[in-house]
């Protein structure tokens, strides 16, 4: 059994515009790298090499607290020593904390000899959702382990299903701006007309159906989200000429990624996302406000265990 491993966790897109908290989508960049490795003394320590100065404690670490989690059911717990290198910022809207939760747990179960289920480590990961939003989601975690399209059908129990879809390219801008999961989720309404939640029922049922069906126009008529979007795009500058714009360039639709200010176009087209980029580009170049852009794909694969075995120091 190794004792030590390196892998690398997705970005991930959750809500899928229409799907709050349900649908997740993972990337195949970018990514954060992370090497694990078993220590012979219980507890875990942590270890940053990027330059966000996030906790080392670890149950104020979104990958700490995951682990912390697997190891409460484990008769005999080892210790683990955690080395991050974050290449997805955090507020980035990019899953961030997701990444770093799933790919913890992941790497362990590999050290360990694969002894939990994935559907188990979402549930160990989603201790780490809790710490950076104070809510324990799966929609970003999920497809960060499960790899693809996920919808979350229930979280008490846990049921997520894997979804299939046809080829799709995601172009994802990033604002260098920060939009906090919690204050996102801070002002949203409380309640919703039924009006608007039939609508958002049918378009969550009609992405769905169109992924199922590798229905191109389906899934861009399903891109619509009538209760989040309007509340939480007003944080993000350039919102709505990115979105009105990708559309008119051919993409097949797209919103906010998580809960911001990331933004996703999903394309049926290569040449169409590398398109929507340049747009995207020039929105905020015009707004002067700083951006990282990716045309990307969907990833399938999940945490990617590295087939390089990285020793401790």
């Amino acid at each position: 059994m190794s004792k030590s491993v390196q892998v690398h966790a997705p970005a991930t897109v959750a809500n899928l515009v229409c799907g709050f908290d349900v649908l997740g989508m993972a990337l195949h960049r970018p990514d954060d790298v992370m090497t694990l490795t078993l220590k012979e003394e219980p507890g875990i320590t942590i270890e940053h090499t990027d330059i966000y100065q996030l906790p080392t404690e670890p149950e104020k670490n979104v990958a700490g607290a995951a682990l912390l989690a697997m190891l409460e059911e484990l008769d005999h717990p080892p210790g683990f020593h955690l080395v991050t290198d974050k290449r997805i910022k955090p507020g980035s809207g990019l899953g961030s904390s997701a990444a770093s939760s799933a790919g913890a747990v992941v790497a362990a179960n590999e050290l360990l000899g694969k002894p939990f289920s994935n559907e188990d480590l979402v549930r160990f990961a989603m201790n780490g959702e809790k710490v950076a939003s104070g809510v324990k989601h799966a929609d970003n975690i999920a497809p960060a382990i499960y790899g693809g399209i996920t919808l979350i059908r229930s979280i008490f129990p846990l049921d997520i299903v894997q979804l299939s879809g046809p080829p799709l390219f995601v172009t994802v801008v990033h604002p260098q701006i920060e939009v906090r999961t919690a204050d996102a989720r801070q002002i949203l309404r409380k309640e919703v007309q039924l009006k608007s939640a039939i609508k958002q029922w049918g378009n969550i049922a009609g992405l769905v159906a169109g992924l199922l069906k590798q229905d191109y126009a389906l899934i861009g008529r399903s891109l619509e989200d009538v209760i989040i979007e309007p509340v939480r795009s007003i944080l993000i500058p350039g919102f709505d000429d990115v979105k009105s714009q990708s559309r008119e360039a051919g993409a097949l639709g797209g919103g906010i990624s998580g809960s911001g200010p990331s933004i996703f176009m999903l394309s049926e087209k290569e040449s169409t996302a590398n398109a929507v980029e340049q747009l995207m580009q020039d929105v905020y170049t015009k707004l002067g406000i700083d951006f990282k852009t990716y045309v990307t794909s969907i990833s399938y694969e999940g945490v990617r265990v590295s087939p390089v075995t990285v020793h401790q120091p």
